[in-house]
């Protein structure tokens, strides 16, 4: 086998270390960028799906949300409001949930 250098140097291959084509992709551009249209996909159960195995059949514990994160990323304008909206939510759902008293029976 030759060397990486070795084909590299070969004319026949030359042009493949000048091609965009057979760059490798920068990190920040591998995520697709997504707006605040979308951002509910993050949190909504209805986009969660909770694996016991993959796709050959060896067990796994992971949910897809954590594909989604893997693939897809907020804006940058819109990665601080999601964060604000994370906490807002959960203050919410806080406010929510309050404890009713023991007098009252439900009809």
């Amino acid at each position: 086998m030759a060397s990486q250098e070795e084909i590299l140097r070969d004319e026949r291959f030359s042009c493949v270390t000048r091609d965009p084509r057979f760059w490798e992709m920068p990190e920040k551009e591998r995520k697709v960028k997504i707006d605040k249209r979308f951002r509910a996909m993050f949190h909504d159960k209805k986009f969660k799906l909770k694996y016991t195995v993959d796709k050959r059949g060896r067990p796994v514990s992971y949910t897809s949300t954590e594909n989604l994160k893997k693939f897809y990323a907020l804006s940058e304008s819109d990665s601080d409001l999601s964060e604000n909206d994370s906490k807002e939510r959960t203050e919410k759902k806080k406010k929510k949930k309050k404890p009713k008293p023991k007098g009252e029976a439900d009809s």
